[in-house]
């Protein structure tokens, strides 16, 4: 894998969880919204379309693999999933489980209340059941 610098803010803003083939895996420290940005390892990408066509398909592959883990983990009622970048140009994908109880709800999670700091307990667990989940399947992990 080439040389990898993780954005300060994404990194100083999320937990890490796991890394699959081409992606690192972190849970967004706000506690309203489970959430996990997937952010490919690899330098110098702004847009999905600046990773390799295999690259590309791998990014679909993790962020379906990352949906089905968020979705068992916390039994969602939706899913949503955007590369915005508009604050942070490093590719990341985020994955948000939503729920209609959820304070944003049915609109988009950004701005809308104050981001909630997550007990450490109740981080560390949501944590290792992503990481289980993800980890399950051998083909996405590194190496």
């Amino acid at each position: 894998m080439t040389f990898f610098n993780l954005n300060p803010r994404l990194e100083g803003d999320s937990y890490p969880v796991a890394d699959l083939k081409l992606c690192t895996v972190r849970l967004m420290k706000d506690a309203n919204y489970p959430w996990l940005l997937l952010i490919p390892r690899k330098p110098d990408l702004v847009e999905i379309i600046d990773l390799e066509e295999e690259d590309q398909l791998q990014l679909m592959r993790e962020i379906a693999q990352a949906s089905q883990a968020l979705r068992q983990v916390t039994d969602c009622e939706k899913l949503n999933v955007a590369a915005l970048g508009n604050q942070v140009s490093q590719l990341h994908v985020h994955v948000i489980a939503r729920f209609r109880e959820d304070q944003a709800w049915p609109g988009p999670v950004w701005g809308v209340v104050p981001g909630e700091a997550y007990d450490p307990e109740k981080a560390e667990t949501l944590i290792e059941q992503l990481r289980d989940v993800l980890l399950e399947g051998d083909d996405l992990r590194t190496g």
